[in-house]
């Protein structure tokens, strides 16, 4: 099992940019395909963007394509999401997740991953 502490959320203004983090524990951190979601009040959990075990692939939601950028760490056990030009609509509780063995496929909806972190609160003002 892996244990998973997101960290960095915060208020930043429209156009600003913010640095998730995402610290993993208790298995070998490379072993996991990584991703970040976030939910909105009312809605359901959805993909922004996701890495491969080694970090070689990346790929991205369309709504935060070019703006956003994930990146990991393994000799951290730490997977980032810089996200930057934020907007009002990026306003969310977010959600690093971890997959056991994950190949270079794209896992881009919950139901693949298999362990979750407790989320950090985004707000872009406008």
């Amino acid at each position: 099992q892996v244990q998973l502490v997101e960290s960095g959320g915060g208020l930043v203004q429209a156009g600003g940019s913010l640095r998730l983090s995402c610290a993993a524990s208790g298995r070998t951190f490379s072993n996991y395909a990584m991703g970040w979601f976030r939910q909105a009040p009312g809605k359901e959990r959805e993909f922004e963007a996701g890495i491969s075990r080694s970090g070689a692939r990346t790929y991205y939601a369309d709504s935060v394509k070019g703006r956003f950028t994930i990146s990991r760490d393994n000799s951290k056990n730490t997977v980032y999401l810089q996200m930057n030009s934020l907007k009002p609509e990026d306003t969310a509780v977010y959600y690093c997740a971890a997959k056991r063995m994950g190949s270079i496929s794209i896992y881009d909806t919950p139901t693949e991953y298999d362990y979750w972190g407790q989320g950090t609160q985004v707000t872009v003002s406008s």
